[in-house]
């Protein structure tokens, strides 16, 4: 499944580095837990995801409940199996153990983060996770396990794009602190690049998909798709890069 470019929608770049990067697509399916979907379909999309990672050598995955908040999860070693947490909206995954981490998205923005150490971290973004600082979370999670924000690539993978994404004048001032008198469209994309850039990320890719352009291919919430898909991250295992 994560072989096909049907299926998923890499992150550019991050093969190179030796990380597996991608979002899921429509054709696999929704993996929202949250849906109406009988229980037993989604989770046997799941099932078929983690026996592709172990196909990949790679053993652990982590999830969570999310909350629109500024959590991040660092993960350590020393379990295996699927980890999912009550309420967070980031993992980190060390180097030493591949880790697959995901955060589920249909507009929101997912955030992959990279360090050539191995250290991975996933962020899952909508307007109020950019508003609450989920990417400074995320760099600064990172800098206490020895990775500087000058080291680090970012890839802003498929999300809604600024000329779909239409806020309220009370959001938009928000997140710009611009004063509109009308909803206005708002690109989250961009503000998250120009955080990352003020933060010294030398490296930040921004997808061109739009859930909702693009909705043949994603799920969308603004769309009225109850669907999700994923996007995860891992570090290869040396003998898989």
């Amino acid at each position: 499944m994560i072989e096909s470019e049907e299926f998923v929608e890499p992150a550019p770049g991050f093969s190179a580095l030796g990380f597996l990067a991608f979002t899921t697509t429509r054709a696999i399916g929704s993996l929202g837990l949250a849906g109406s979907e009988p229980v037993s379909a989604v989770m046997t999309r799941w099932t078929t995801l983690r026996r592709d990672l172990a196909a990949r050598g790679i053993h652990r995955l982590a999830t969570a409940g999310q909350v629109h908040g500024r959590q991040v999860l660092a993960h350590v070693a020393g379990w295996t199996g699927w980890l999912r947490a009550d309420a967070a909206d980031g993992h980190l995954a060390p180097a030493g153990a591949p880790t697959a981490v995901a955060v589920t998205v249909a507009d929101c923005v997912p955030i992959f983060v990279a360090h050539p150490s191995g250290t991975a971290v996933v962020l899952h973004s909508g307007w109020r996770g950019t508003e609450a600082g989920i990417l400074d979370a995320g760099l600064d999670a990172l800098a206490e396990v020895g990775c500087p924000a000058s080291e680090l690539t970012i890839h802003l993978g498929p999300a809604i794009c600024g000329r779909c994404y239409e806020v309220s004048p009370d959001v938009f001032a928000r997140l710009t602190g611009r004063v509109v008198a009308v909803p206005t469209p708002v690109d989250l994309r961009a503000l998250i690049a120009e955080r990352a850039r003020a933060r010294g990320v030398p490296t930040v890719t921004t997808s061109p998909r739009c859930t909702r352009c693009d909705n043949a291919r994603f799920f969308s919430h603004r769309a009225g798709d109850a669907g999700r898909q994923i996007s995860l991250m891992a570090r290869l295992p040396v003998s898989s890069a």
